[in-house]
């Protein structure tokens, strides 16, 4: 059984290197001037200089360790009760000390050093929620086929990078943050207007400035203001199922506000990214390249209604694995030409290839505060493959992994290429004395999809067991780093042949509550033994709301509190508290 402990006070003597890292005496070798690419060499381009707005500079030097602006000061919660509530300040969640690896011990704190510090987001989702392919009308048989929150997305993770910008460095060791990481599902339905929305949000590039709306310019045409009762209805007198059944509010001019221009600043730390199956995929889960799928999402019909017994035929075939070319999915489109609704058709909505998502990282007008590529490469781009690694500090390195499968469905694999050139990389990082911090989209247990790449017939296709095994044999690797669940939860595997083992984290995802982003810390006891420190972060909107508020803040605190009270949400995706704030011991290889 782990062993875990409350623990409510960081020690806060730092010694003199990480004062020095602190204040900027020294550098901890971020990983912001190149990447390491497919075949493990050093790519020439280096970051490009960004040119940073006064609301992207990070808090003045020295830094220290500190709780504000995280969940160890406050969490967004809502008192009991019925119906739609009202979100405000809640309890702070308290850091836990795990010791389900090795044992933790005392007096580490006074020798602790920081090895490296980054931010994790995932699944932010960013939507085009006017998209002809979206399947909103499946909503009652899966929550994530629709949600009321979801025309704010943008708002929401143009907050979350405010947050980031704000933040003094590392909650525990006050080493400066080195970079973010996004694991996937950055896009939801795998549109270039939603490629773009994420990349101008990440790099604040051409000016930062963001119109999360597609078709007719002048005003929002989805189901939000289609008529059908099933879907929440802002604007309207219309007694819509969540108004009925919820309580939901009516909040005059939300449409309009949602599908107006935004700002994000744009990161003021470098970033890198990481590819999810609704990246990769129509839906999320139907195999790219069809013809069908990709004059559909750019035409002038949209289904916003259907039969319930049609849907929930469509949806169990898909949680049985069933249909990933989507031939189903294309039988019943046709099927309801009749009933669907007239659109504005626009070819921004057209999806995007695993090369144009390539093409579109290495950008250079995406570029931001870096590094150019925001670690994919040329070399990525010549062999469209979307794994990478790169330097995160003098002592460890990232692997960035692809888990889609072309093939189709939602869940995912690794392609044997992929995993010989993982071995390698964990090969080599021994024999370097590094440290491995691996990032994916799937978890150890999402990755079950074994179906064949179509475009390489007869390549064996790896699962999560399989992958989680192959790390736990591997000294180096320290840490497995992903999203797709949307839910917190920290997994200890045993390590291998005198490895240590390894943690799993998985953070919850920026499109539900309780909307989250992570910071990990690494950091060397000096004992025999390494912490990984996690700390959940909220964007910078407020907890409470103002339905009067539609400014972009506004909206960012709308989207927290709608998706807390979205009829099919969660209440585990938090996690337990030894999935949240917490210390990770390992023993050193």
């Amino acid at each position: 059984m782990p062993r875990t402990r409350s623990v409510t006070n960081v020690a806060a003597a730092l010694d003199r290197r990480t004062f020095l890292a602190a204040t900027g005496a020294v550098t901890l070798s971020a990983g912001v001037g190149y990447a390491l690419g497919p075949g493990g060499g050093e790519a020439a381009a280096g970051p490009a200089t960004p040119v940073r707005a006064a609301s992207r500079q990070a808090p003045a030097a020295p830094l220290a360790p500190y709780t504000r602006g995280t969940t160890l000061a406050s969490v967004a919660a809502a008192p009991g009760g019925t119906g739609y509530r009202r979100l405000g300040d809640g309890p702070a969640w308290q850091r836990v000390t795990r010791e389900d690896l090795t044992g933790a011990k005392d007096g580490r704190a006074a020798r602790r050093t920081a090895l490296a510090a980054f931010v994790q987001f995932t699944d932010l989702h960013l939507v085009d929620v006017q998209h002809p392919l979206r399947y909103e009308y499946l909503r009652s048989q899966t929550a994530s086929a629709w949600r009321p929150q979801e025309a704010l997305s943008v708002a929401g993770a143009v907050a979350l990078v405010e947050r980031v910008n704000a933040l003094r460095g590392a909650p525990v060791t006050a080493a400066p943050l080195h970079f973010v990481m996004t694991t996937g599902d950055n896009t939801d339905n795998n549109a270039r207007s939603e490629l773009d929305w994420f990349l101008t949000t990440m790099s604040g590039s051409r000016g930062g400035r963001i119109t999360p709306n597609t078709g007719d310019p002048r005003h929002y045409e989805g189901v939000q203001n289609s008529g059908v009762p099933l879907y929440w209805h802002p604007d309207a007198a219309l007694r819509d199922t969540d108004k009925r059944d919820h309580r939901f509010p009516r909040i005059h001019g939300f449409l309009d506000a949602a599908i107006a221009e935004l700002r994000s600043p744009g990161l003021n730390l470098p970033w890198y990214s990481t590819v999810g199956n609704h990246d990769a995929l129509p839906g999320g889960c139907y195999a790219p390249g069809d013809p069908f799928f990709a004059e559909f999402a750019v035409g002038g019909k949209k289904l916003m209604e259907l039969p319930a017994s049609a849907g929930k035929a469509i949806w169990d075939n898909v949680k049985q694995g069933g249909d990933p070319k989507g031939t189903a999915f294309k039988e019943l489109l046709r099927a309801q030409a009749r009933h669907m609704r007239s659109v504005t058709p626009d070819e921004s909505r057209a999806p995007f290839t695993p090369a144009e998502y390539l093409a579109a990282h290495l950008d250079p007008a995406h570029t931001g505060p870096g590094p150019h590529g925001h670690g994919y490469t040329q070399a990525n781009l010549a062999a469209t493959t979307q794994y990478y690694a790169f330097r995160v500090s003098d002592d460890v390195v990232g692997l960035s992994l692809d888990t889609t499968d072309p093939g189709g469905h939602y869940e995912g694999s690794i392609s044997h290429s992929q995993l010989t050139w993982l071995e390698r990389q964990l090969t080599k990082a021994a024999r370097d004395k590094d440290h491995v911090v691996v990032f994916s989209h799937h978890t150890s247990r999402t990755m079950r999809n074994l179906r064949e790449d179509p475009h390489h017939p007869g390549e064996r296709r790896h699962g999560g067991k399989e992958l989680a095994a192959l790390l736990g044999r591997h000294r180096p690797v320290l840490a497995w780093v992903n999203g797709h669940s949307h839910k917190n939860a920290i997994t200890a595997h045993a390590g291998e042949s005198g490895s240590g083992g390894y943690w799993e984290i998985s953070t919850a995802s920026h499109v539900d509550f309780p909307q989250l982003a992570r910071i990990i810390e690494i950091a060397d006891n000096h004992d025999g033994t390494l912490s990984l420190f996690t700390t959940l972060i909220e964007s910078s909107a407020p907890h409470r709301t103002d339905f009067t508020d539609l400014t972009q803040t506004g909206l960012a605190a709308l989207y927290r509190e709608l998706s807390f009270n979205a009829p099919g949400s969660r209440a585990t995706l938090s996690g337990t508290p030894g999935d949240r704030n917490t210390e990770l011991v390992l023993r050193k290889g």
